[in-house]
């Protein structure tokens, strides 16, 4: 059925995750960080963990000269601190744990250790842009870069090669352009010595910077395109009109329909990947955790993120789709007059259905099933009747939610292992049901606490959820490999739907009311909808 997201209320049984997590019980006593296994998960001195303090972990993501945090570990902690610190105070924290471990504030500088320490913290600020660039949305992240750059560059300034005497004019313009300030005469043969000229690893420093912030820029402003994008196709999918019930009595030409867009069941898979894959690749995996962020109890009395700076509106746009998706399948069946054309429609959706299951697009197979057993839709048992269903059974059965999804999720774990050994695009498709993500999602939030009684932040949980959205951010990033057909796209974002209402007052005039309470209801929709009586 359509979802809504972020309430507790949608989700009505819990959720599968690991039971080993460490959650907090009532009254626990205080104890000291916990080490366990966990991938990924390793402290700088080699030990695992499970908990640790705030500032522990903020210690442990802080590169040296001789150290390096693990991939694993940089995701997981950047994507969860957010709910105890600002993103922009985390950087922060990181450039003043920089500044004094390799006393950047003193002078001279340590240049042989700097020049070690300089490549890791590119590397952990790269890091952090490629993955969750919408933090630097904030003037001051960039701010932080450019000033730890600034501070590590001049270490560079003593390494300078000169190749060949023909580069010698070139360089010594150079040194005549910095005052001449490291050029020296060699009295004897005329000679110079340019070991002070040519400042490289400096120029790397900040051209890698220059990229970095490059590349940011572009995906920034492709973030802002898409969710400009997006809430224009949602003003334009907004559109509902109950009163293309009346058109059921009007010639056929009236009303486009699906079938007269496009009637190839492969065909219409494929532009729902398309739609599938565009919303998925504007989410980012900061959403995940800001759908459920909560006040941090030992860490004042505001959370990390105001009403306007929890950003979740590509998810929310997606669930959108989701309830869109299924009120189109719905209209699409309860709008035709005859029961013939009814039944025609149903089992196209079916092998539309069956087809995006071969894909691996589970949201749109879901989105079909849910729309199909929709009440108004579901009641039309002449239809049903005339309409080919055993395939439809199939499908019911493998989006069954007995057993907490079970033979949906065996169904994925196939669909994944296949995109993990595929060779082509095609095969790499994995498109999950995203309701029931967002359900494992906020089980795994509700039933395991963020922090445990010795206020130490419970990292076990936060490896879970960075397992499971690191898994989804994965399969965000394969490229569509079908064509676009627009007027199919064009059709599925713009045509009217109808409301609830809508649908039960086309199925009555379908198929007559069969009770009297249906005949009351039929009544007043009449009145209200069409203003008849």
């Amino acid at each position: 059925m359509p979802q809504t997201v972020c309430s507790g209320t949608m989700f009505t049984t819990p959720s599968g995750f690991s039971p080993h997590l460490a959650c907090a019980e009532p009254g626990e006593e205080e104890e000291a960080p916990q080490e366990g296994p966990g991938p990924g998960a390793c402290l700088a001195d080699g030990h695992p963990i499970t908990s640790a303090s705030l500032d522990t972990l903020i210690q442990n993501l802080v590169p040296t000269a001789d150290y390096y945090p693990e991939k694993a570990y940089v995701f997981t902690f950047l994507l969860s601190a957010r709910l105890f610190i600002p993103p922009p105070e985390l950087l922060a924290r990181v450039c003043e744990l920089c500044i004094k471990q390799q006393q950047l504030d003193q002078s001279p500088l340590d240049t042989a250790k700097v020049r070690k320490f300089g490549p890791k913290i590119l590397q952990l600020l790269t890091e952090w842009t490629e993955t969750f660039p919408s933090d630097f949305r904030e003037e001051k992240m960039v701010g932080h870069l450019k000033d730890i750059i600034h501070r590590i560059a001049p270490c560079d300034e003593e390494r300078r090669v000169v190749r060949g005497r023909k580069d010698i004019r070139g360089v010594a313009l150079y040194a005549a352009s910095r005052g001449n300030r490291e050029k020296e005469m060699d009295g004897e043969n005329g000679g110079m010595d340019f070991r002070g000229i040519g400042s490289r690893r400096e120029k790397a420093y900040w051209k890698t910077l220059n990229q970095v912030l490059q590349k940011l820029s572009q995906r920034l402003a492709l973030m802002s395109q898409g969710e400009e994008s997006i809430v224009k196709v949602s003003l334009n999918a907004s559109s509902i009109s109950d009163k293309l019930v009346a058109f059921k009595t009007k010639p056929p030409p009236i009303q486009k329909d699906m079938l007269s867009i496009c009637n190839d069941p492969y065909t219409l898979a494929q532009q729902l990947t398309h739609v599938e894959l565009e919303h998925l690749s504007h989410i980012g995996p900061e959403e995940f955790v800001q759908a459920f962020v909560q006040k941090d109890s030992l860490d004042g009395t505001q959370p990390c993120f105001s009403d306007q700076k929890k950003k979740t509106s590509n998810l929310e746009a997606y669930v959108r789709w989701f309830n869109r998706l299924c009120y189109l399948v719905a209209t699409e069946i309860c709008m035709p007059a005859k029961k013939k054309q009814r039944a025609q429609v149903i089992e196209f959706f079916i092998d539309v259905a069956r087809e995006c299951f071969n894909i691996g697009n589970f949201n749109s197979l879901m989105a079909i099933i849910s729309g199909m057993n929709m009440s108004p839709v579901s009641r039309l048992k002449k239809t049903w009747g005339k309409a080919k269903t055993a395939k439809f059974f199939i499908l019911e059965h493998q989006m069954d939610p007995t057993g907490n999804f079970y033979n949906y999720r065996t169904a994925l774990r196939g669909a994944a292992h296949r995109s993990q050994t595929a060779n082509s695009n095609r095969e790499r498709i994995v498109i999950p049901f995203f309701s029931l993500l967002i359900k494992d999602i906020y089980f795994l939030n509700e039933g395991c606490a963020n922090r445990l009684p010795n206020g130490h932040v419970n990292f076990e949980k936060f490896m879970e959820l960075a397992r499971q959205v690191g898994e989804f951010m994965t399969w965000k990033q394969v490229e569509c490999p079908f064509e676009e057909d627009r007027a199919i796209l064009h059709y599925l974002h713009t045509a009217p739907i109808f409301s609830e209402d809508g649908l039960y007052l086309a199925s009555y005039e379908s198929e007559s009311p069969e009770n009297q309470v249906e005949k009351d209801r039929w009544k007043a929709l009449r009145s209200n909808v069409l203003g008849k009586t």
